[in-house]
């Protein structure tokens, strides 16, 4: 299968002012500017094969949106080596950027006072796209979205995800291979988010789009990813299935149990760590290697009437990876 996106020992250093506090401070700062140096993004590498959608995600400050505008050809990289499609993407070549799109949630392209539908011609022009291929690209993503009576509607006039979808259908427009979602579902109500992850799903299925997704809803990445590479402080963390993400980094299990009867719950703590008891409802975290051996003991020494053995949640599997490459670090240091 084709390697779509390869970056290799990818590095991007950004200088940065340091100012003084004050009015004298801020008078030495523009007259003696001292600078240091932050690195975003430090000696990262992973392959991205063609029609993945890969999750990538970390907390604030880690590098995703770095690594994004560095693949997408707005930011150079320090060092390093990029490729999308064979393209360096900062030659920014015709060719290159009529194959890719950058969708940031927090970011509005289209016109604040015009209807969606001028920014959409305006897009058919810049990217050279016929009439005829204008117009099927259009009734598609529109019908899929379901934004039909919105298109000669003011942009400002639009609700949060009304806006979002008329964004997707900009980005879209040319039939890009190659998108980089930086959190696409930011700030949406529960509803517009499926609807999106719906699209993007569709998407990816229906055109063998490659999709980069970076998102701190985990519930985009549990529908929506296989895949997820995680990153801290610039580095590479995981790489590799959701699925493996939990076995390697998740040292403990839920049992979740109804009772049918009250008992005391301080017996419970010797089986493991009680993290919720509201009769007739109780969840027990135990160690991964334990959990049959707990499981049995409470089948057998409790009025248990129903038990099932379950995974941690993905926020709290994430949650872990960070705060595990936080202690490595500090270690480090």
């Amino acid at each position: 299968m084709k390697k779509v996106i390869v970056v290799d020992h990818l590095v991007k250093d950004f200088e940065v002012l340091e100012k003084e506090s004050g009015l004298k401070g801020s008078l030495n700062s523009l007259i003696h500017p001292k600078k240091r140096t932050v690195t975003a993004v430090r000696d990262l590498s992973f392959t991205i094969q063609e029609g993945e959608l890969v999750g990538f995600i970390g907390p604030n400050g880690a590098g995703k949106t770095t690594t994004l505008k560095t693949l997408s050809g707005l930011l150079y990289p320090t060092s390093g080596f990029v490729s999308v499609m064979d393209f360096n993407p900062w030659e920014k070549s015709s060719d290159f950027l009529k194959q890719i799109s950058l969708l940031m949630g927090q970011k509005n392209q289209l016109w604040w006072d015009l209807p969606a539908m001028e920014s959409f011609e305006l897009n058919k022009e810049i990217y050279e796209i016929s009439n005829k291929e204008f117009k099927k690209n259009l009734e598609e993503l529109v019908n899929l979205l379901n934004v039909s009576t919105l298109l000669q509607t003011q942009v400002r006039k639009l609700s949060l995800g009304q806006r979002m979808k008329m964004e997707l259908i900009a980005a879209l427009i040319y039939k890009p291979k190659v998108l980089f979602l930086d959190e696409p579902t930011i700030g949406l109500d529960l509803t517009a988010q499926q609807s999106l992850r719906d699209f993007i799903y569709q998407y990816n299925k229906k055109h063998n789009a490659t999709i980069i997704l970076t998102s701190h809803n985990m519930k985009d990445l549990v529908d929506l990813t296989r895949r997820v590479i995680v990153i801290n402080d610039g580095q590479l963390i995981f790489d590799g299935a959701l699925e493996e993400l939990t076995i390697k980094f998740a040292e403990d299990k839920l049992i979740k149990a109804k009772l049918s009867s009250e008992i005391d719950v301080k017996h419970l703590e010797e089986i493991g760590m009680v993290k919720k008891f509201e009769y007739p409802e109780l969840i027990i975290s135990v160690p991964r290697n334990t959990v049959a051996i707990a499981a049995s003991e409470l089948l057998q020494n409790y009025p248990v009437s129903d038990l099932t053995i379950e995974e941690l949640p993905i926020e709290d599997v994430i949650r872990t990876v960070f705060n595990s490459r936080n202690v490595f670090n500090s270690n480090e240091d």
